[in-house]
């Protein structure tokens, strides 16, 4: 037995189970380096064939991660718990969750023409005509759309062709600040994030040719209304980005324009650059319904084909009662106009936080969709000071990687009057704060 490191076994599958049961433990802690083979294989009296083999195993279960000529260490453990929104307090305004207005939501009424039976439906998993509806949705935003499918929302999708495209170790571009639902699910399948600055304008060129160059496998990023940060691409932004990626050449491109329809600001999509592999992924949880567990997607032939093709072997289709629901709810005029008027109205409440935000020296970023970024010194000071007032937002922790400090303000829900005052307080908490901590 190795007792310097706490790693038994004779054979390739209990050397891995060694390994796993002491990272388990705790007793190997994330980061830590495993000795190399040859040193390890003398340890154990095995031949390093065997040790190679227990460590192949141990990284395609994304236990452990290769580093080059930084050894084998053990994979970064997902911050799951860490980036768990905390319970709103009692009696505060809550502007930290991210949702929408539950009064510019349709109303959730199933169909009646009910799914016949119990029998599979893997033989058709989507419906003809709800294809042929998010067909109509996409082509105008000049997406690609001779093939398309259907996914249990975002997370869901781009989960499972991640799985499907890359292995534990490999490197995904990720956006800092960045969505942190993603940055866990990205983490949880171990993978390593290669994070990418945005600003105003989405990915910042730069910061992803440096995460090509660091060798990310995929990347994943939202075209408009970037959550947390607000960012949307311009046309310019657009063909900076796509000349990247074209010359990086077999690179997964994932689009998630989870807000899409009330974004308030025009797509510049990637999918049709000349990008070799893509995905374009929506939602309708924003401005249908947050209980509506459902994606549609747009890819090239061999993404879809993977996509499917994992999907037959778990869940085997997105029901089709949920289907008939998403299609009744997007052919509906009155559901499309009640959309067209959530896009404005979180048009005008974000503006107006900014505006107010700006009139008292307070700078916001905020260029689309239903949130702001505010940078900030101390952000448990600023979290703080706002409960002290009655508003509860959103620490920015949950959402960096290596970006600066912030605080996101969700206002879906807020209108011009609690603007004004929540810009007043925000403003007297930032004195309050530079007052006690320095700045």
């Amino acid at each position: 037995m190795a007792t310097q490191y706490g790693i038994s076994g004779t054979t390739a599958k209990g050397i891995a189970a060694a390994v796993e049961r002491g990272v388990a433990e705790g007793a190997w802690a994330p980061g830590a380096a495993l000795p190399p083979v040859r040193r390890l294989a003398d340890e154990l009296g095995v031949s390093p064939g065997t040790v190679a083999t227990a460590y192949k195993e141990l990284r395609q279960r994304g236990i452990v991660v290769t580093r080059g000529r930084g050894g084998t260490v053990v994979a970064p453990a997902p911050a799951v718990a860490s980036r768990r929104p905390p319970k709103v307090p009692e009696g505060l305004r809550d502007l930290a969750g991210g949702h929408p207005d539950p009064r510019l939501l349709p109303a959730l009424v199933p169909p009646s023409r009910l799914s016949p039976g119990a029998r599979s439906h893997r033989s058709t998993p989507r419906l003809a005509h709800l294809e042929e509806a998010v067909r109509d949705w996409l082509r105008p935003d000049g997406v690609p759309v001779e093939h398309v499918t259907f996914a249990h929302g975002a997370l869901d999708l781009i989960g499972r062709l991640l799985s499907v495209e890359l292995r534990p170790g490999d490197a995904v571009a990720m956006e800092d600040p960045g969505y942190h639902h993603l940055l866990d699910l990205v983490a949880a399948l171990g993978l390593r994030i290669l994070p990418v600055a945005v600003d105003d304008e989405g990915m910042r060129p730069d910061a992803l040719r440096d995460a090509l160059r660091a060798g990310a496998r995929a990347v994943v990023y939202s075209p408009r209304a970037q959550n947390p940060f607000g960012g949307c691409f311009s046309a310019a932004r657009r063909d900076a980005l796509a000349e990247l990626l074209r010359e990086a050449g077999d690179v997964l491109v994932v689009e998630n324009d989870h807000a899409s329809a009330v974004a308030d600001a025009p797509l510049w999509t990637l999918t049709a650059s000349g990008i070799a592999r893509w995905v374009h992924v929506r939602t309708v949880s924003k401005f249908l319904g947050t209980d509506l567990r459902w994606a549609a997607a747009a890819c090239d032939p061999v993404t879809l084909a993977r996509h499917d093709g994992r999907l037959l072997l778990t869940s085997g289709w997105v029901s089709h009662l949920l289907q008939e629901t998403v299609h009744g709810l997007m052919t509906d005029s009155g559901t499309r106009a009640l959309v067209a008027r959530a896009r404005g109205a979180y048009a005008q409440r974000r503006e107006a936080l900014k505006g107010a935000l700006a009139e008292r020296g307070v700078a916001a970023h905020g260029a689309s969709g239903m949130n702001l970024w505010v940078p900030v010194r101390d952000e448990s000071a600023v979290v703080n000071g706002l409960r002290s007032y009655g508003w509860w937002v959103a620490a920015g922790a949950r959402f960096r990687l290596v970006a600066p400090a912030g605080v996101r303000i969700s206002v879906a829900e807020l209108d011009s009057a609690d603007a004004a005052r929540l810009a007043s307080d925000f403003a007297a908490v930032l004195g309050e704060s530079e007052a006690t901590y320095g700045g």
